[in-house]
């Protein structure tokens, strides 16, 4: 599991894959948890034909089990470590699926990497973890989506020399930070091959567990880039304390809940979804934390993987 370091130290987010173009995101009211302590999911009704799509079985039961990575904002984080209650843009939709489908979501801590191999083993019924949908994770693991993230990159502040990146090739000789886990970390080390062919100095991947070592690696020096969420970067330069620039957008994934391949669950949580978007409350979940860049505009059941 990772080690969750207070919001004002650890301004990094290491999932799977934020927001779109444009200013830095912000929550509302500039702070991450001042955001946290506001309310737009409560006054969620259920919805009973939405409901009625639920396996008789979970309806009865009346609750499912969720595995959910924590990092730092705006995908999921402690405001106060001290009492272990989860925000974020992750939470909040967690929790407004489970009004709409009058069931209750038992959310448990796990690291990252843990979250979709246990969903096979039936440990959780579903996960969340910004959890960007791949192809290679759509051989075993079902999505239900619910905003569109994408990869990025961020420098230190005083770095003004570093030019976007837009393709693999010119990372040649850098080192570049990311988490375990992730697509970033997939697709980093299934392209190294592209320096040495074009006979020049291969990058180094350097892969984190823990939501502050990241940074840390960044603000020391330790690496040159840090590959990321977009939503998470931007977030990040957005903190002074951080010292950071977001450097570009790379490409583009959705995101969604993770369920075990086949799961009889997928179609009442699209259903749920596309009704937090009919009745504005989507809307006002993503305002709230500064990531309307990241809006869909209806939910999809394991989509193709985006080019």
């Amino acid at each position: 599991m990772r080690r969750v370091l207070p919001v004002a130290a650890a301004l990094f987010l290491l999932t799977a894959c934020g927001s779109g173009v444009g200013k830095s995101p912000s929550p509302a009211g500039g702070s991450a948890v001042a955001a946290a302590a506001q309310d737009v999911v409560s006054t969620v009704p259920k919805v009973d034909r939405v409901a009625a799509l639920l396996p008789e079985e979970t309806r009865k039961a009346g609750t499912l089990k969720l595995g959910g990575s924590t990092g730092t904002p705006p995908s999921a984080f402690y405001p106060d470590p001290a009492v272990k209650k989860a925000a974020g843009i992750d939470v909040d939709f967690t929790d407004a699926v489970a009004k709409v489908l009058g069931i209750t979501i038992v959310r448990e801590e796990a690291a990252f990497e843990a979250i979709l191999p246990a969903l096979g083993s039936g440990k959780y019924d579903l996960g969340a973890g910004n959890f960007g949908v791949t192809e290679a994770r759509l051989k075993t693991i079902d999505f239900v989506t619910y905003v569109n993230d994408g990869q990025g990159f961020s420098v230190k502040k005083d770095n003004t020399t570093q030019q976007p990146v837009k393709e693999i090739g010119q990372l040649c000789g850098l080192t570049i930070g990311t988490g375990v886990g992730t697509t970033f970390e997939t697709t980093l080390n299934a392209k190294k091959n592209i320096c040495t062919d074009a006979g020049k100095k291969a990058y180094e991947v350097r892969a984190y567990s823990e939501a502050g070592a990241t940074l840390t690696s960044l603000q020391q020096g330790k690496v040159d880039l840090v590959m990321s969420t977009i939503n998470g970067l931007r977030y990040q330069e957005s903190q002074p304390a951080s010292g950071t620039r977001f450097l570009s957008e790379f490409r583009r994934l959705d995101v969604g809940f993770a369920f075990k391949k086949g799961s009889p669950l997928t179609p009442a949580f699209q259903a749920a979804v596309n009704q937090l978007i009919q009745d504005g409350t989507y809307q006002k979940i993503l305002q709230k934390w500064g990531t309307t860049g990241s809006a869909i505009t209806k939910s999809e059941i394991s989509p193709p993987e985006r080019p």
